[in-house]
């Protein structure tokens, strides 16, 4: 099976075998240029998209409006995929987006354009594009990471070599066109540790008022990227001086100045312990940070900033988990998270001062703490956390001494019994149900009950009907 890029150089072959222009574009040219493995590649041409549709049959024609057509490469053969009697389709193992030289006219939604008139130059296509590091075309025949094969009409090599995100001409005209390039513009300088060109950036203090005409989900998906790359406090710093942050998060915002009691955090305040905690977010194996761990890391003392005061004592900042809770649920809901997703957020929010508890809580509270789904995100959390403030790690290190220590079966037993047993024992059914069982469990995981009979005989003495 061949891989994206050679999927994507075969576009370009057969479009110029048919007397097209064709070149790699945009993000993938960049990373090439930086030696970094492309995520997508993307292909620029003059061919309109019937054109390519014509060449190319198996297409999704998905902004044909745009001059956009995806070209799916299949695994089987390279023609349409199998229908045949007896014959599973082919699997789209990779998709190549096609774009026709454009220009683009009128922004009104302040995302899309109005109408685009179609080129046949590239230095047109290439004016229209966001910043100069991604409006570079390359040719995949004769590219040799120096200068052979680089289109670059906006002066994109000179900006990342320099390490700088510009805006392609007028910024303010730029950022007009389509908002949402005022947080890709953060993304990009956050997860390459660029700087942001001065006139880019005056631009978007400016206009940043304006990202609320992007999509709430759209929104989310670039403040995820930024948690999730590797850069989140850069990400987060470059959102504040911006001033992006308090228009997109003025939760996150309103962090800033919020002190905290010294002797539990010699670090400063609740923005800089979160930024602290966010450096500390760096991809895994996997390659990337869990968007769970990641949010709950940035909203874990959301409710901080509305509970803070100043006792006889010390700062204090009394029921802080329960409205955090509450606050990262209005966040998830304005952010359109699914539920899955929330409910792990939330999770997150909620469980994060439980570890101070850990060594005192009964066998029982503990090993229903341990079996929290996604513990592990808990336990990341909690670790840097604690590095992010006095830097006491004794209840990570024993939450993992007991999670080694106990067996699964041991910490999600089968139920010695169910309602079926209560309703057999003569009980009628009702909310006591969920009492009687639970008390039942908590009995079993302390290692007091081991057998059916044994709790049929604590029911009916403990819960005499």
């Amino acid at each position: 099976m061949k891989d994206a890029k050679q999927h994507a150089a075969e576009i370009v072959r057969a479009l110029r075998e048919r007397g097209h222009q064709a070149y790699f574009a945009g993000g993938c040219v960049r990373d090439l240029l930086l030696r970094r493995e492309p995520a997508d590649y993307d292909v620029a041409t003059d061919a309109t998209p019937h054109q390519v549709m014509q060449i190319f049959p198996q297409t999704f024609a998905v902004g044909e409006q745009f001059g956009v057509v995806l070209v799916p490469q299949y695994s089987g053969e390279t023609g349409a995929p199998s229908t045949s009697s007896g014959q599973a389709p082919a699997r789209r193992a990779a998709i190549v987006e096609v774009a026709t030289f454009r220009s683009d006219v009128g922004y009104s939604d302040g995302r899309h354009p109005d109408e685009v008139r179609f080129s046949k130059d590239p230095r047109e296509d290439a004016q229209r594009r966001d910043f100069t590091i991604n409006g570079m075309m390359l040719d995949p025949m004769v590219f040799d990471r120096t200068t052979n094969g680089i289109l670059d009409f906006v002066g994109g090599r000179d900006d990342l070599k320099a390490g700088i995100v510009r805006a392609i001409g007028d910024p303010e005209r730029r950022f007009a066109e389509d908002k949402l390039r005022m947080l890709r513009a953060v993304r990009f300088a956050a997860r390459f540790d660029y700087t942001i060109e001065p006139a880019t950036m005056a631009a978007i203090q400016k206009l940043a008022p304006q990202i609320h005409q992007v999509s709430c989900e759209r929104v989310r998906e670039e403040l995820t990227k930024m948690l999730t790359e590797g850069r989140a406090r850069r990400a987060f710093q470059l959102l504040d001086s911006s001033r992006l942050l308090p228009e997109v998060l003025k939760e996150i915002a309103a962090m800033k100045g919020v002190e905290q009691p010294p002797q539990f955090h010699p670090e400063g305040d609740v923005f800089v312990h979160t930024l602290l905690l966010l450096e500390k977010l760096q991809p895994g194996v996997s390659g990337s940070v869990s968007k769970t761990l990641a949010w709950g890391a940035l909203l874990h003392d959301v409710g901080k900033p509305p509970t803070f005061r100043v006792a006889p004592d010390r700062i204090r900042f009394d029921g802080h988990v329960e409205v955090g809770v509450k606050m990262a649920a209005e966040i998830c809901r304005r952010l359109r998270f699914s539920n899955d997703e929330t409910e792990q957020i939330l999770a997150l929010v909620a469980n994060h001062m439980r570890f101070a508890d850990v060594e005192r809580m009964k066998q029982s509270t503990l090993k229903k703490f341990l079996r929290l789904p996604a513990f592990d995100e808990h336990l990341e959390l909690h670790r840097i956390d604690c590095l992010s403030s006095h830097g006491q790690l004794d209840s990570y290190e024993y939450s993992q001494e007991q999670l080694r220590s106990f067996p699964p079966e041991a910490i999600r037993p089968a139920p010695l019994i169910t309602g079926r047993d209560l309703i057999d024992a003569g009980y009628e059914p009702g909310p006591h149900f969920k009492e009687i069982l639970t008390a039942v469990e908590d009995a079993q995981l302390e290692g007091r009950l081991a057998s059916r009979e044994a709790a049929m005989e604590f029911v009916l003495r403990e819960f005499p009907g």
